[in-house]
């Protein structure tokens, strides 16, 4: 599953409803994932600004694109997203073929 995820560009997403707010997430990438005061993870623009508004994705950079799917595989909530940018096919987390 990582070797595909490698040869794609990627995104994430998180939904918060599914969110269990256990950090493994922010433990894993910090610079794009990070709680709000409301204990839940959301992810962060390159800019490192909060996107809170449900549904948002960001581009997953190539340095972390294994931490990002082991973020979603090892998620408790299985609330993370991991897509293929361009036909939004599921690499990991709900939805992939794990």
């Amino acid at each position: 599953m990582v070797d595909m995820a490698e040869k794609r560009e990627l995104e994430v997403s998180i939904d918060q409803d599914a969110c269990t707010g256990d950090g493994l997430c922010v433990q894993y990438a910090p610079t794009i994932f990070e709680f709000d005061i409301d204990g839940l993870a959301y992810v962060k623009d390159t800019d490192g600004e909060l996107l809170t508004t449900a549904g948002s994705q960001i581009a997953v950079p190539d340095h972390l694109r294994i931490d990002i799917v082991n973020a979603a595989h090892d998620c408790p909530g299985e609330c993370i997203y991991v897509r293929d940018r361009a036909d939004k096919t599921p690499v990991a987390g709900p939805g992939a073929d794990d």
